[in-house]
């Protein structure tokens, strides 16, 4: 199975769901290729904002070899699923999807166990508790998403 996690730029919220949702999957020895992007082109070829990175790393998880990348139409052919982690960038993927995408596009907090987990907030102009918030609520939602997809 093949995971894309977005955001808007590729360096808060996605990577850091790119990082959580590979070390889950290895927790339950599960075959899950995990890649991430962003709707925009703002910050291509740069690394995850360094609050992402600390963040991530508090709980074991290093993210600071990932590459922001801008979501391409073949995107929607090489992977599984394709989730957002807010309704803008699930409008935004919309937009781009061919007609005939492969790739189930979904916003991640569909799957909160049955309830709306809603959006996951962008940390990028808070401090860094905004990101551990952040990375509780990714761990929270992507539990609950391979709780979904081993049923």
């Amino acid at each position: 199975m093949k995971v894309l996690m977005v955001c808007l730029g590729n360096i808060c919220r996605s990577p850091a769901a790119q990082g959580v949702l590979e070390f889950l999957a290895r927790k339950h020895r599960l075959d899950i290729q995990v890649d991430s992007a962003g709707t925009a082109a703002y910050h291509i070829g740069k690394r995850p904002d360094a609050r992402s990175i600390a963040a991530l790393a508090e709980i074991g998880i290093d993210i600071s070899q990932q590459r922001a990348r801008q979501v391409s139409r073949h995107d929607f052919e090489e992977f599984d699923w394709i989730l957002a982690m807010d309704r803008d960038n699930l409008n935004n993927l919309a937009q781009l999807a061919p007609a005939q995408e492969r790739a189930k596009i979904a916003l991640l907090g569909e799957y909160r166990n049955g309830l709306n987990g809603g959006e996951v907030a962008d940390p990028y102009w808070g401090e860094a508790a905004e990101f551990a918030q952040m990375r509780e609520h990714l761990m929270v939602l992507l539990q609950d998403f391979i709780s979904e997809i081993k049923s």
